[in-house]
């Protein structure tokens, strides 16, 4: 595939400091139990977003027709797609609006096996949001490793996951809508309905950054790529644009 791109309007994609939460991610015991809990987070958090492949991906977005347009296709990543890539099901519930009751410090303690005392003390606003700080969380995540706390341990990790990497909205925030998507259990809907919103919005305007989650949008489209060793390793060093 030959790919030229369309315009030269730049975009960021949210790059958070991954080296705390990848150490984090590598005390989790058994990988395999924690992927049954909460899917594949920790694949997602391990995956390095090759430098250039989602700027060249964007140019490629028609906002009109919502939908990345190559010369003989169409591309757009479905439900079933990042259901399967996060590997979670769409479940009945509801998705995620943003319309639902805040959920109450004793809702977000019992998710995290804290005590309510702690949520309650520890909760704070940023950019006219109640939420955590991560470092409050890394805090209590290392606690819970020492003591082979494992329930608790992973709880936290995956919030930490959905609030950085899934979901990332305020920089060193874990604001409450990112607890409600974690406690709600149904994240597949919010995930590709962020990935449209945030891409169609910075497209409109032509710059800025793109707040959906990276590491899945580029597992998605390496998904469509040509699996052939040449093409992978790339022996020419060719950049993407």
């Amino acid at each position: 595939m030959n790919f030229t791109k369309r315009n030269t309007q730049k975009y960021n994609f949210k790059d958070p400091d991954l080296t705390n939460l990848r150490k984090l991610g590598s005390l989790v015991v058994s990988p395999d139990d924690f992927r049954k809990r909460y899917g594949n987070l920790l694949s997602i958090l391990k995956t390095n977003v090759e430098e250039g492949i989602l700027n060249t991906l964007v140019q490629f977005y028609d906002p009109l027709y919502h939908c990345f347009t190559f010369p003989d296709y169409q591309l757009v990543p479905t439900l079933e797609e990042y259901s399967y890539l996060v590997n979670l099901p769409v479940s009945d519930k509801l998705p995620f609006s943003g319309l639902e009751p805040t959920p109450k410090p004793l809702t977000i303690a019992a998710a995290l096996h804290l005590k309510t005392s702690d949520i309650t003390s520890n909760l704070t606003t940023k950019g006219g949001f109640q939420g955590l700080t991560p470092s409050f969380l890394y805090q209590k995540a290392y606690t819970f490793a020492e003591a082979a706390s494992t329930g608790a341990f992973e709880a936290i990790l995956a919030l930490l996951i959905y609030g950085l990497i899934l979901f990332p909205n305020i920089d060193d925030f874990i604001d409450i809508n990112r607890m409600q998507i974690f406690i709600s259990g149904n994240p597949v809907p919010t995930l590709l309905a962020n990935t449209y919103h945030s891409i169609h919005h910075r497209t409109q305007k032509k710059c800025g950054i793109i707040t959906c989650c990276a590491p899945l949008l580029y597992k998605w489209f390496t998904l469509h790529l040509p699996q052939t060793h040449l093409f992978k390793t790339n022996p020419e060093k060719t950049r993407w644009p």
